[in-house]
């Protein structure tokens, strides 16, 4: 089969060309580097008030340089602001600290945080404003090393750049961001040719609703992949989000060995708001599930295994005559009638692409 495809809005594609890669890093001078991390979230708030009010890049940049000396912190943090003010409103709150710099090709990579690939280690550097250069060792998996090394090569070439960022959550963690293409290169493992099957995929906070159809639209199967216990109160966020990324990965798997070629999910870089309801124990799951964190690994994982991915308008799969219909006619609950829909819209655009 050919290399795996990704199809959908032009938001969606936006936010697929690159992938995060992340790895423990050790400070030499860890005092300093937390120093640069309290004054960027510091920025990061005071942008957002910035953003708020409408202010231009450039205006914005030259406020938040008088917090955080270094033009490329500024702007990065100021971006970041606008990115979380457009997706919240005017309810944000910056409650960590981290250090972000934004990529470019013309930069060598990135100005403010670099990176260089060791035998068993990628030596990293992050630009003090008020100093010298601060060093450190990150650890990666081995598996990485050869897509950093390419990556690092090309950043030195000028032909790609790369977003860091530093975070403090439990320990120092450093975050890369690979361009897609680089990261399949290295780390897919194409499956062989399938029978043209399509899966549609239903996400919820306490199941995944796959339906495989044929070419004509035609049902083959259906299948339900449940981890319910990750609804109750007080459950492990992480252990919530490692049971859902491994049922979306054990569906996989499965579509994989029935002939399943393409897949599909809801377009959620189209939807603005959460809905939420009247239900408090319901409102609690939306809250608590971050889909789209799981549409991202969706996404990724089916195109490392080698499937042609489709991304389609969620309107009209959830609430509409159309899903009624279904329901009524083929008596399947509400999140297998969505998934079964969520498929057809798929087959729909796969044939326009063809």
């Amino acid at each position: 089969m050919m290399g795996s495809r990704l199809i959908g809005s032009k938001e969606a594609l936006e936010n697929f060309q690159f992938v995060t890669i992340n790895g423990r890093v050790e400070f030499e001078d860890i005092g300093r580097i937390s120093r640069i991390a309290y004054y960027y979230s510091k920025a990061v708030k005071a942008g957002i008030n910035l953003a708020l009010r409408g202010v231009p890049l450039d205006d914005a940049v030259k406020e938040l340089y008088k917090i955080i000396p270094y033009a490329f912190y500024a702007e990065t943090a100021y971006k970041q602001a606008l990115a979380l003010v457009k997706n919240n409103g005017n309810k944000v709150e910056v409650r960590r600290r981290w250090i972000a710099c934004r990529g470019n090709k013309s930069d060598k990579g990135n100005r403010g945080i670099k990176f260089h690939v060791s035998e068993d280690h990628v030596e990293v550097k992050v630009k003090d404003p008020w100093g010298t250069w601060i060093v450190g060792r990150a650890y990666f998996g081995r598996k990485y090393l050869p897509l950093l090394r390419e990556s690092e090569d090309l950043a030195s070439r000028r032909e790609e750049g790369y977003g860091a960022v530093i975070s403090f959550k439990e320990r120092p963690m450093i975050h890369l961001q690979i361009p897609l293409w680089l990261y399949l290169r290295y780390l897919s493992s194409p499956k062989p040719p399938g029978y043209g099957l399509v899966a549609g995929f239903d996400l919820n906070s306490d199941r995944l609703n796959v339906v495989v159809i044929n070419r004509d639209g035609g049902v083959i199967t259906t299948k339900t992949f449940w981890y319910s216990d990750v609804t109750r109160p007080g459950f492990p966020k992480e252990r919530a989000k490692a049971l859902r990324l491994n049922a979306l990965s054990e569906a996989l798997n499965f579509l994989s060995r029935i002939g399943v070629d393409y897949v599909v999910f809801e377009d959620l870089f189209l939807v603005k708001r959460r809905k939420f309801t009247r239900s408090k124990s319901g409102n609690r799951k939306v809250s608590r599930f971050a889909k789209k964190q799981l549409l991202t690994h969706g996404v990724i994982k089916a195109l490392r295994l080698g499937f042609n991915v489709v991304l389609v308008n969620p309107k009209g799969t959830t609430n509409s005559e159309e899903h009624e219909k279904v329901m009524r006619e083929k008596g399947y609950d509400r999140h297998t009638a969505s998934a079964y829909l969520i498929a057809l819209k798929g087959l729909e655009v796969i044939k326009n692409n063809e």
